[in-house]
């Protein structure tokens, strides 16, 4: 068995289905291997190697299970980068198969093809974990190695290179079956104490991250039992579904956070409560994180529980109910609490009605990818969520451009439901030519784009900040129906929230490729009051 077709088969052995690529020289053998087995594991070839990343993670975070992609060294591991790295901010468990130089020539610098001083210390920065194969018999386990340590301790991203001349030598092996990842202990004398201080809290809150997302039903019955209100913000959302009354968004979490005596922070760093919105000395302050450094990283809670938050907080509701007092309902309070910040968000209207266009026509589980745009600003605090992993945004990189080609990843691991994808006209460009990869691999996404002729946020900024000075928010932009009908898509242009409900209504009934919906917008009222809020008081 080549190299090439030992890592192939390892992937096929640990559950994975599908790998998202560009072919090129150094990965020549590798492709071969895939050919031979593409009834069992499909090769989604992209126009660009950013797309195959970040068609890879958007798959990785539908599906929570790790996902490949595969490129050539130098320039196409750079054109991936930004996506790993996104990857790697986001605790997505996604696989970079990379392609090298002959393996005796690395790091002497005679000029290979795509040859890149120290590539593996480039990966070393975006990654977890990160191997390279020096002969055939390494190939299978140094691929299960990798696949472990995506759900190591905290979640994230690996790589594995191998050199042009390594993939196609052969050897005998013995493929390496899936590695179990070391079990973690739960502390449950940590956990005891947890439950003693939620339990007598008056005035519990519970933040949840992206760490949150595969344990929504015990978070659901915790914020039952305690009557804790649940902010989560971004990757938080939809791990407490956001009909229930204790669900609640940043502004409200904003309020809330001020009058918590106890705050349970799950899978979360805490980042904008720590830096923004600062602790109050009456706060106790418990986490739960994967990794063990986050814990004391600003400030050291009252309790660290370390794992993952599905058992760990499993262990947390048998405690509780020793420790926890009686409790009065609060869901009537945050009903009228809940109100009463809809009315304030009503300064954001235009970008609220289109929204609620959205989410009217989106089925309970479809999966709605933000942007770094004003309608995915504006969806991070409005945008109804009912089920985890069905609101995908990207993390503390938020990194414009991320979302049409990642919700493409998401709509190809997901194709059992409709998926939206949210974009700016200057973020859809970033990668709008993967509307050839839809077409080729007749992917159904359906993607909303916003035209204000401009990057939006830049230009407000300019003009309130910056004395109206503007320079480079200005956009050319195509006819961007025309556009997406020259691949050979589907394609409306819709002028407001209603024609907008009924061109999705149009989109999710056609399911045999992509749909690209163009909506001409203004200027659009700013969300960072909601956002950027002051320091509890």
């Amino acid at each position: 068995m080549t190299a090439a077709e030992a890592v192939v088969a390892t992937l096929i052995g640990h559950g994975l289905d599908t790998i998202y690529a560009l072919p090129g020289y150094q990965n020549d053998h590798l492709f071969d291997a895939l050919f031979r087995v593409s009834d069992r594991l499909r090769t989604v070839h992209t126009r660009h190697e950013q797309g195959a990343a970040y068609m890879a993670l958007g798959a990785a975070l539908a599906t929570g299970k790790p996902q490949a992609y595969a490129v050539v060294p130098g320039p196409g591991l750079l054109n991936s980068a930004a996506a790993l790295l996104t990857a790697y901010s986001m605790n997505a468990p996604v696989l970079a198969l990379v392609g090298q130089i002959p393996d005796a020539d690395v790091g002497r610098g005679f000029g290979h093809l795509h040859e890149v001083r120290d590539q593996q210390g480039i990966i070393k920065r975006l990654v977890d974990h990160a191997q390279m194969i020096r002969k055939p018999q390494q190939a299978s386990r140094a691929t299960a190695l990798a696949l472990r340590s995506m759900h190591t301790g905290r979640p994230g991203p690996a790589a594995i290179e191998c050199a042009v001349d390594v993939w196609g030598k052969s050897a005998p092996m013995m493929l390496q079956a899936p590695l179990p990842p070391p079990a973690m202990k739960i502390d449950t004398e940590a956990v005891r104490r947890a439950a003693k201080l939620l339990g007598a809290a008056k005035r519990p809150l519970i933040i949840c991250g992206g760490g949150a997302q595969d344990a929504a039903a015990e978070v659901t019955a915790l914020s039952a039992v305690l009557q804790a209100p649940v902010l989560g913000y971004r990757r938080g959302r939809g791990v407490l579904d956001s009909r229930d009354p204790l669900s609640v968004t940043l502004p409200l979490g904003h309020e809330l956070w001020g009058e918590a005596d106890v705050v349970l922070g799950v899978g979360t760093r805490l980042l904008m409560q720590y830096e923004q919105w600062g602790v109050r000395r009456h706060h106790i302050v418990i986490r739960i994180d994967a990794d063990r450094t986050e814990h004391n990283r600003r400030r050291k809670p009252r309790v660290a529980l370390t794992g993952d938050a599905k058992p760990i907080l499993q262990e947390l509701l048998k405690q509780l109910p020793t420790h926890n007092d009686k409790r009065r309902s609060r869901r009537a309070e945050m009903q009228e609490r809940q109100a009463k910040w809809r009315g304030r968000l009503d300064k954001l209207a235009p970008q609220i009605a289109f929204l609620e266009a959205i989410r009217a026509e989106l089925p309970e589980d479809g999966i709605f990818v933000d942007e770094v745009t004003q309608l995915g600003f504006a969806a991070r605090l409005a945008f109804p969520v009912y089920k985890p992993r069905t609101f995908l945004s990207p993390g503390y990189q938020d990194n414009l451009g991320w979302g049409f080609a990642t919700a493409l990843g998401v709509q190809n691991a997901r194709p059992d439901v409709p998926v939206v994808a949210i974009s700016g006209d200057g973020g859809f460009m970033f990668t709008a030519n993967e509307l050839a990869t839809a077409m080729l691999h007749r992917i159904p996404l359906v993607t909303v784009v916003f035209n204000d002729g401009a990057f939006g946020n830049v230009r407000r900024i300019q003009q309130e900040i910056f004395g109206n000075r503007l320079i480079g928010s200005d956009l050319a932009n195509p006819d961007f129906v025309l556009f997406a009908r020259s691949f050979g898509a589907e394609a409306m242009r819709a002028s407001g929230p209603a024609e907008l409900r009924a061109a999705l209504r149009r989109a999710f009934a056609h399911r045999d490729g992509p749909t690209v919906i163009e909506v001409p917008v203004g200027a659009m009222p700013s969300p960072w009051e909601f956002i950027q809020m002051k320091a509890v008081v």
